[in-house]
């Protein structure tokens, strides 16, 4: 079974999923964005732009993903903002398509939300670091709220317990009970993001 969560930069995607990995035996984060990166790295830097307008990346994701679900036995999960109809179908659709189970959920937030989220993710730098997240945000609300990139789940005032709990119950799936209190809810958010930050 493939999770895949989809949603705007900073609408919780990471959190989301590496909350899932704690609390649900049996499952892996495949990151789609690392095939990005890897794409970027072999580019000068002048020839990068999104990489999801390299056939390569949306080739890549498919057949990483593929690979895994066909040979790996428990839950795959990978967070990834995906809203280009067209970049959709040739990897959500296309595994859809070759046989495997994928459930997709797009997390949606109200705009002045996701920019909150963004300006504490930015390590005292405001929306700075944040520029291509904030460009894109618009766009993302836009395409995401359409019925192709359903099932939708609200998260202004939903915690990521909350919103992992309900995409495992919309998925069939039973988490491990969420047994931290706050402060040690804060700390682990706090070090999920600071593992994540991406850099160049």
């Amino acid at each position: 079974m493939l999770l895949w969560i989809n949603g705007p930069f900073g609408g919780g995607k990471t959190q989301t999923a590496y909350e899932l990995r704690r609390r649900l035996p049996g499952r892996v984060v495949c990151d789609p964005e690392h095939v990005g990166f890897g794409l970027h790295r072999m580019l000068p830097r002048e020839l990068r732009s999104d990489f999801q307008d390299l056939a390569a990346w949306r080739q890549g994701v498919y057949e990483v993903l593929d690979l895994t679900l066909r040979g790996y036995e428990g839950v795959v999960i990978a967070p990834m903002t995906v809203v280009e109809p067209a970049y959709f179908e040739e990897t959500v659709g296309r595994l859809r398509a070759a046989g495997h189970e994928v459930h997709h959920f797009a997390l949606l937030a109200e705009r002045e939300t996701v920019l909150r989220r963004l300006t504490e993710r930015g390590l005292g730098r405001g929306l700075k670091r944040e520029s291509f997240a904030v460009r894109q945000l618009d766009l993302c609300l836009e395409r995401l709220n359409r019925p192709l990139f359903a099932e939708h789940i609200r998260t202004d005032r939903v915690g990521v317990p909350q919103v992992a709990d309900n995409i495992a119950a919309s998925a069939g799936l039973s988490l491990e009970p969420n047994m931290d209190g706050p402060l040690r809810h804060r700390l682990r958010k706090a070090w999920t993001g600071l593992k994540h930050i991406r850099i160049g």
